[in-house]
């Protein structure tokens, strides 16, 4: 087990965000189908959308905050001919319009709509932006002026905990058994595993409360301890 350490990868050189550090805002990158919503395979009718489970409350408290949300997403199924541009854009809408109604503005929505490398002919010309490259994350803190090093990516998977990572960000994998391949690498190891989004939320608002503390106050003793249901050998 391991706690919330600063361990993040940057093997990945991030885009370069205008301004001043001071003036870059922390946010919380959130994986659509799955984590945010109820993955239904290839969905753009807005009549499907189902928020997971206490995912609202999650998303409060995080607003109450003062973070960035920010939903990044991979949509195959647009190169896969399953849906079109327009109708994920329908479907974003939709998606922004339930959650104003909840009082939580998404700050930006990414989407990759590029095919798996495994079904290109080339696996060589895959994106940069489908998770688990980090492009998406990359592409919204130079957009919305987010500071990477401060800021969270939550996912049901994986590949969502490697794109965090090599952004560098936290990540925390919300723990539901979506999860099937497994493949581990130091990059695919999450900080900590979560129950569900309020669940994480909770626990980076006390993280990131507690290091506030400790920074302006040195001198405080500090326990290094784990603040979440952690990934063994994270």
């Amino acid at each position: 087990m391991s706690d919330m350490s600063d361990d993040r990868s940057r093997n990945d050189a991030p885009v370069p965000v205008d301004g001043q550090d001071r003036d870059r805002r922390p946010a919380v990158f959130l994986d659509k189908d799955g984590t945010l919503v109820e993955n239904v395979p290839f969905n753009v009718d807005p009549a499907q959308l189902r928020f997971t489970p206490h995912a609202i409350e999650g998303l409060k408290l995080l607003t109450a905050f003062d973070y960035r949300l920010v939903v990044v997403t991979n949509q195959p199924g647009i190169a896969l001919g399953k849906f079109d541009q327009r109708a994920l854009r329908a479907l974003e809408e939709a998606l922004r319009a339930r959650l104003a109604e909840a009082g939580v503005t998404l700050a930006g929505f990414y989407a990759c709509p590029h095919a798996p490398a495994a079904q290109l002919r080339d696996p060589a010309f895959a994106c940069p932006c489908r998770k688990p490259a980090p492009g998406l994350l990359f592409a919204a803190a130079q957009t919305l002026g987010i500071d990477l090093s401060r800021s969270w990516m939550v996912g049901d998977i994986l590949d969502d905990i490697e794109a965090g990572r090599r952004a560098g960000c936290r990540s925390l994998l919300m723990d539901v058994g979506n999860e099937t391949e497994w493949r581990y690498a130091p990059q695919r190891v999450p900080h900590g595993r979560v129950a569900d989004l309020f669940d994480a939320a909770r626990r980076i608002v006390a993280y990131d409360l507690e290091h506030r503390l400790v920074q302006e106050n040195p001198s405080w003793p500090t326990a290094s301890r784990p603040l979440n249901r952690s990934t063994a050998g994270a």
